[in-house]
């Protein structure tokens, strides 16, 4: 009985593991339709969200079967609680994805991304979806050291998120009022999609040892 639990929460993680995976492409492609003004691709990842949304709905009917028919204890029940909780993270990831994807759509046949201010938010947006490749890896692999130095470097997107700001309201900024709102949206976005890759980074860590990531790696 319990291995078919162990098989059956096993394939809770697969699963969230491929839905990171679709973030990913969405956050690619969401960025892909965001610096080249492609309203094509920006529909199409719109559209796909609904297959987000649904992967996270199995999750969360699979999470709370093992929950009413297995009735978990200890770890096993932190397992559980933990992939509910990172499923509605994934999910978040996809809808910033989605958020991009509608600022893109919204400016075309123009490009969003002022010139001046491409080289950050591409790096914004690079950082991101880095993020996001990583913690599906995280997620299969189920690897502490990965998941806590994934914190770490979360640290080059909160300074990208300060460089975007300076080149708002600097006095040589002059693509107007609507161009700023949409970088600094974009720039929220992207930060927050790597925030929540932090925190379900960070909910691996505590599936596998219980603790937080600071009480792991001593910081």
């Amino acid at each position: 009985m319990r291995d078919q639990f162990h098989d059956q929460l096993q394939s809770v993680f697969d699963d969230l593991a491929a839905i990171c995976r679709q973030v990913e492409v969405a956050v690619g492609r969401a960025t892909k339709a965001l610096m080249n003004g492609d309203v094509v691709t920006a529909e199409e990842v719109i559209s796909a969200d609904i297959d987000i949304d649904r992967a996270r709905e199995r999750v969360e009917d699979a999470a709370f079967e093992l929950l009413s028919l297995q009735a978990p204890v200890a770890g096993d029940l932190r397992t559980v609680v933990a992939a509910l909780r990172m499923v509605s993270e994934l999910e978040r990831m996809g809808d910033l994805s989605v958020h991009v994807a509608k600022i893109a759509r919204l400016r075309v046949p123009e490009i969003a991304v002022p010139d001046a201010a491409r080289p950050t938010m591409s790096r914004m947006a690079a950082v991101a979806e880095d993020m996001v490749r990583r913690v599906a890896d995280i997620i299969t692999s189920r690897d502490v050291e990965a998941a806590i130095i994934l914190g770490r470097d979360d640290e080059e997107m909160d300074q990208l998120r300060r460089n975007s700001f300076a080149e708002l309201l600097a006095d040589d900024w002059a693509h107007g009022v609507e161009a700023a709102v949409d970088i600094a949206l974009l720039g929220r976005y992207y930060e927050r999609i790597a925030d929540h890759a932090v925190s379900v980074a960070n909910r691996v860590v505590f599936v596998v040892t219980g603790e937080s990531p600071h009480a792991v790696s001593g910081n």
